[in-house]
């Protein structure tokens, strides 16, 4: 067993796991954060990501081990209970980014990055080139864009981005 302490969705945790444990597996069965999904096992479908330090890391692909002094971001930490939506949770609300809502968590975890790293004016091409990686079986795609693009400019509005 391997001993890691980090903090998630600001909360300090510490506990012993077995090395070959997988983040996605620690967030869901230890910590029962069920919003982080698993729908590959293989770091094509983005359902799993989460941020590892601000950065968005597929979860299914990342041991936990790896995450040991680091801080983790999952979708339950975005907005607290009763707390506004933050605002890229909002826009996908808004603007029907989802269906079934399976790949929903991914696809925002995704987007806020995506914000972080290409700022808050984003074009449609931009956004489906930095999905790649993030698939959804119910949508066409239009939706979660016209999402993503709204909850961009929301963010650099919000001082919850």
């Amino acid at each position: 067993m391997a001993k890691i302490s980090l903090i998630v969705n600001g909360n300090p945790v510490t506990a012993n796991v077995d090395p070959r444990t997988l983040l996605v597996q620690f967030l869901r069965e230890n910590l029962r954060l069920t919003g982080t999904h698993v729908g590959c096992d293989t770091s094509q479908c983005g359902a799993c990501v989460v941020h590892l330090d601000g950065k968005a890391v597929k979860s299914c692909t990342t041991l936990a081990v790896m995450a040991d002094g680091h801080e983790v971001k999952t979708i339950e930490g975005l907005a607290a209970d009763g707390a506004p939506l933050h605002p890229m949770q909002e826009a996908f609300r808004e603007h029907h980014g989802l269906q079934c809502g399976f790949c929903t968590p991914g696809m925002i975890m995704t987007a806020i990055d995506i914000v972080h790293r290409k700022g808050h004016e984003l074009d449609d091409h931009t956004i489906r080139e930095e999905l790649e990686g993030n698939l959804c079986r119910c949508t066409g795609y239009q939706n979660i864009v016209a999402s993503i693009a709204a909850g961009a400019k929301a963010m650099a509005k919000s001082d919850l981005a």
